[in-house]
This record gives structure tokens, C-alpha cells and sequence, in this order.
């Protein structure tokens, strides 16, 4: 390049010199930031590990009873094709006919943990999935410029002993959080396309689905509230991708018959069955005994929108009544208190945000007094309020954090034996004719009896519902002779369910008594924990 007397560069190549050095500037920035995520995501990731490690190997068992046949089906699609048969739960729903998996790609992702032992797979599975999902929302508060997204992160380990037990079941609720905080980041970054395949994705993975376009219209409201503009798209595309995900679908229609026959007699009708208690709502003694720092937390966001002098933004009045919704449905069944814990902190990060920038104006107009500023001369106003919020942030979170982690391990504890039902299971395997049905006196053992045995069907599983649906007079019948109502219990069992064989824990004392005195039953086997009849 040729240079003028004065030994300068000609004024045409200045702008395309500092042009140059301009974009390597940004490359570098660009590379640093990338560099930085990549290392605090690292770094969240093995806490969350760590922690949601120390909390499900407390125990050997797994938490709660789904995740046995969770992995075992997963175990199954693996060694027998994606839609395997499913010939285990005749006289319910999910019938060979009518069998729709409405956990299928959860069942698929739980594939790589069946090589080898199946509870020790099920047990990692149990710590990855929420790991996944917590760091889905710090990416979510990351992404959206959130001062210490890190530490607003770390504080989902601190909020609720109940969120964080209910994260380590083996259940699709941990990928279905990552999901609803991975559609909220494509709201609140306006990849609202991106919102079609998610919804895809969700119908195919679990029967929240609905949630996403929730979170959809809720957002779509805050803008209209908040902006007051008409913003649709949100909503236009979950519906898009959820609609597609129901008709392009392996198990299309039964997938939609399901779905109406599952929910709503859930959303109708909760307490005419006994489902569970997951179903049923705490009591506020319980809440604020397990989840007491989630309430602090969503009051404290209710109190950054007091202090703050700017307008509200979209994104903090979407949380705010996404929080509220989840709050809501809290009090109507204890399984929300896996949704309402991280979106009230979410809430309030997005509420605090405006007080914690380093660079907000209204920050920088606070002065100290003269005794503050002999002591801490190198502080400013804004400088001090980011130190008062982050020595906040740390003081709830140490021994936040410690306490759940005991509470968490401790209730973990308390799950029944991995061992429940195996001698019982391996005696009905070498004695028993292939396909030969069971009848089970506890709906809720079949996850179990299911891990271990194979080779029978069962009367009930997963859910009551699905056989009270398929015939409330069995289902009736069934709950009589399980309560040791019925006299004479072989007759009903072989007539009415087509069994030759009873299998029931020893906590169902009025129907062993029934059991042992009809001449139709025999005893075959009896250990601590099971016993089995065989109807002669």
C-alpha cells in the first residue's frame, strides 16, 4: 500500500483499517463471552450434578415407584423395537388395542441407561434429567441479560425440599421444565419458529404438553398488556407444532382418545378416585414447611416491582403470572410444586434485574453518607447496591442450600426397598404359565411387580383411572375384594378377571383374612413382604 509524504495511511484505507479492527474486536468479544458461558455452564453443571447426586444416592432405592417401570419399558423398546406389543395391562386403558405411550420420547432418552443395571441407569437418568433442566433456566435468565444468572440459578437447589425430591423421581417432569423454560427463552428472544418443533417435540415426550401453549397465550397477554401491540405468533406456533406432534404421531388416534379419557376426569373429578397423593393439595402447614424460601423468594420479586421506578417489562409480567398460575394449581395438587418453585424464581430474577445492573441510572444518583464513605471509599451507589443484593443473594443461598439438601436426602430415605416384591416376583416367574394374569391388590405395585416380572399381565397399573375408565363395575369389584369385602374372593377373581393367581404386600390384612379362609385360594408363597395365593 502505497503512503503519502507525511507517511500516513491514505484516508481511503482508514475507515477500512478501523473497520477491520472493529470486527476483530468484536470476534474477540464474541469468543471471550462464549468461552465464559461454556465454562460457568461447566461449572453449574457439575453442582447440580453433585447435588442432585448426594440426594438420590441416599438412598439405594429409586424415588417413588414410576421410575421402576419406567426403565424397565425403556429397557424393553431398546431389545424389542421403539412401540414395542403391550400385553401387560389388559382390563385398563391401555389395553394391546387402545395402548398409547404417552412418555415416548422420554422412554427413548431413557434408553442409554439400560446397558447394564437397571436401577443403577435409572438412578443416573434420575440426576442428569433435572441437572438438564436447571441449567435450561440458567440459560433462560443468561440469555436474558440477568445480573448474576449464575447465582439466581444455583438458588433452584435452595428454594424447596418438595421441588427438589420431586426433581429426582425418574419421571418426565425434569425434561418437561426444560422444556417450558427453553419455550419461554424463544418467547422472550422472539424465535417464536422455534416454538413449532418444541411443541412437536413435547406432545411426543409427555402429557403436559398443553402447558406450552399456557405459557404461550400468558406471554402473548403480557405483551398486549404491557406493550400494548398484538403478539400472536407465540401462540400461532405451539399450537402449530402441538397439533402436528398429536396427528403425526406413531400412536395417532389413540394418542388424542387417550388424552381425553386420561385428563379430564383428572380436571372434573380429582378425589372420585383415589389417585395418588400427588394429586391432592398440601395443607399450608406442609407447604410452608417444605417450601418456605419459594414463598420468600416470589414475595421479594413482589417487592422489587415496588421499589422499582420504570414501567414493568413483558418478560417480568409473563413470569409474574405464570407463577401465579403454577401457585394456583399448587393449591389444587401437590405435583404442581414441581413447576411453581423455579418460575417464582424466575419472576423474581426478572423483577430484581432493573435494581441490579451495574449501569442503572437510578443506581448511580445514590450518594453515601460521609461516615459510609470513610469507611468504604471505594464504593459508589451503584457499586453498593449490587454488593447489598449479591451478599443477599449468597446468605439465602449457603444455608438455603444446606438445609434442602438435608431435607431433600431425608425424604428420599424413606423409600420403600428396590427389593420389594423381587422374591415374589422370581417364585411367579419359574411358576407360572407365560401371559398368566395377576391379580394385584394395590394399583401402585405394579411399577414394581412390572421391573421384576415380565412374563404375566396385571390388573391395574400406573394409574386407577385407566381401569375404572375401561369398566367401573370391575373396578368397583376389584377395590370390594382388595378391602377385604368380599367373601369368597376366588370366584369374583378367576370369574370376573380371568386370574388364577393373587400377589399382595401384608399391609392388606382384611383380605388376606378373606384369602386364607375361602377353600378356593391356596398359599404358595410368603416371605416379609409379599404373599401369593393360587386359586385351585
Amino acid at each position: 500500500m502505497a503512503e503519502n509524504l507525511s507517511g500516513q495511511i491514505p484516508s481511503t484505507s482508514e475507515g477500512t483499517v478501523i473497520e477491520s479492527y472493529q470486527e476483530r474486536s468484536l470476534r474477540v468479544a464474541l469468543s471471550r463471552s462464549a468461552l465464559e458461558a461454556i465454562l460457568v455452564g461447566l461449572g453449574l453443571a457439575a453442582i447440580f450434578i453433585a447435588y442432585l447426586a448426594a440426594v438420590q444416592f441416599a438412598t439405594p432405592a429409586l424415588a417413588g415407584v414410576d421410575g421402576y417401570y419406567h426403565i424397565r419399558i425403556a429397557e424393553i423398546m431398546r431389545t424389542q423395537g421403539l412401540k414395542p406389543a403391550f400385553p401387560w395391562l389388559p382390563l385398563t386403558i391401555l389395553n394391546p388395542r387402545e395402548y398409547y405411550d404417552h412418555h415416548f420420547l422420554f422412554h427413548v432418552a431413557l434408553i442409554p441407561f439400560t446397558f447394564g443395571d437397571l436401577r443403577m441407569g435409572a438412578k443416573l437418568a434420575s440426576v442428569l434429567f433435572p441437572a438438564l433442566a436447571f441449567l435450561s433456566i440458567w440459560w433462560l435468565l443468561r440469555n436474558q441479560r440477568v445480573p448474576y444468572s449464575a447465582l439466581w440459578a444455583l438458588g433452584l437447589l435452595a428454594i424447596s425440599e418438595a421441588f427438589i425430591y420431586r426433581m429426582s423421581l425418574l419421571r418426565a417432569q425434569s425434561l418437561s421444565l426444560a422444556v417450558m423454560a427453553i419455550g419461554l427463552h424463544c418467547m422472550l428472544s422472539k424465535k417464536h419458529v422455534w416454538l413449532l418443533p418444541l411443541g412437536f417435540i413435547y406432545v411426543w415426550m409427555y402429557d403436559a404438553f398443553p402447558m406450552l401453549l399456557v405459557l404461550s397465550a400468558i406471554y402473548s397477554a403480557s405483551i398486549l398488556l404491557m406493550e400494548r401491540r398484538l403478539e400472536l405468533r407465540p401462540v400461532l406456533f405451539s399450537s402449530l407444532g402441538i397439533a402436528l406432534g398429536l396427528v403425526v404421531n406413531p400412536y395417532f388416534p389413540a394418542d388424542i382418545v387417550f388424552i381425553i379419557r386420561h385428563l379430564l376426569p383428572k380436571l372434573t373429578q380429582t378425589t372420585a378416585v383415589d389417585v395418588g397423593s400427588e394429586w391432592y393439595p398440601y395443607n399450608t402447614g406442609q407447604l410452608l414447611e417444605n417450601s418456605p424460601l419459594t414463598l420468600v423468594v416470589f414475595f421479594s420479586g413482589v417487592v422489587a416491582l415496588g421499589l422499582g421506578s420504570q414501567r414493568m417489562q413483558a418478560r417480568t409480567a409473563a413470569s409474574l403470572f405464570i407463577a401465579m398460575l403454577f401457585g394456583l394449581m399448587l393449591f389444587q395438587s401437590r405435583r404442581f410444586i414441581e413447576y411453581y418453585p423455579p418460575f417464582a424464581l424466575i419472576f423474581a430474577a426478572f423483577a430484581w434485574s432493573p435494581l441490579l445492573e451495574a449501569n442503572n441510572g437510578e443506581a448511580r444518583r445514590i450518594t453515601l453518607g460521609p461516615r459510609l464513605r470513610l469507611f468504604l471509599p471505594w464504593v459508589n451507589g451503584a457499586s453498593l447496591r449490587k454488593l447489598v443484593s449479591l451478599g443477599i443473594l449468597i446468605l439465602f443461598l449457603i444455608p438455603g442450600t444446606f438445609l434442602t439438601l438435608q431435607r431433600a436426602q431425608a425424604s428420599i430415605k424413606t423409600s420403600k426397598p428396590y427389593t420389594l416384591f423381587e422374591g415374589a416376583s422370581a417364585w411367579l416367574q419359574a411358576n407360572t404359565p407365560p401371559g398368566s394374569r395377576l391379580f394385584q391388590t394395590d394399583w401402585d405395585d405394579f411399577p414394581r411387580l412390572f421391573y421384576f416380572n415380565t412374563r404375566n399381565t396385571y390388573l391395574v397399573g400406573l394409574d386407577p383411572t385407566y381401569m375404572q375408565i375401561y369398566s367401573a363395575p370391575l373396578y368397583d369389584l376389584w377395590v370390594k375384594i382388595t378391602q377385604g369385602d368380599v367373601q369368597r374372593p376366588s370366584e369374583a377373581i378367576y370369574n370376573r378377571f380371568g386370574a388364577r393367581y393373587v400377589v399382595s404386600d401384608l399391609n392388606h390384612g382384611n383380605f388376606i383374612r378373606q384369602a386364607e379362609k375361602d377353600p378356593g385360594m391356596e398359599e404358595v408363597y410368603r416371605d416379609k413382604e409379599a404373599v401369593i395365593f393360587a386359586l385351585k
